[in-house]
């Protein structure tokens, strides 16, 4: 895989890892069915420590040089951009700001890029 390409791939986790810690901030959780009725704390812990598994997941693949991570990441971010797009006018969206939705459009257009430089390079 290119340079460039890898770049692409670096910034789009970048920016995904950034969101996360935004979604945080902002109590994401509060647009989840499962998570809204819980109380603040118990919410916070079910949202994060997930987390640290897929996080933990997904560094174990990339170390093992393993492809299929690259697609799933790019392929995720597609669908998280368009779950943000359809869920924003939600009443309990946050993430609102100019900043923030830069972060979530920004990683799922870099993500469509690199998956489209992916299957060209093929």
């Amino acid at each position: 895989m290119s340079n460039w390409s890898n770049f692409l791939f670096a910034l789009e986790l970048a920016l995904l890892l950034t969101h996360e810690m935004d979604a945080v901030r902002h109590k994401e959780w509060n647009m989840f069915i499962i998570l809204k009725d819980l109380s603040e704390e118990t919410a916070f812990w079910v949202f994060t420590l997930p987390h640290i598994l897929l996080y933990a997941l997904v560094i174990f693949l990339l170390l093992l040089n393993s492809t299929i991570i690259l697609y799933v990441v790019d392929l995720f971010l597609i669908c998280h951009l368009l779950l943000h797009f359809l869920f924003r006018k939600h009443p309990e969206n946050q993430l609102t700001s100019f900043l923030s939705k830069t972060i979530i459009y920004l990683a799922g257009v870099i993500g469509a890029v690199h998956l489209a430089i992916m299957l060209i390079a093929r």
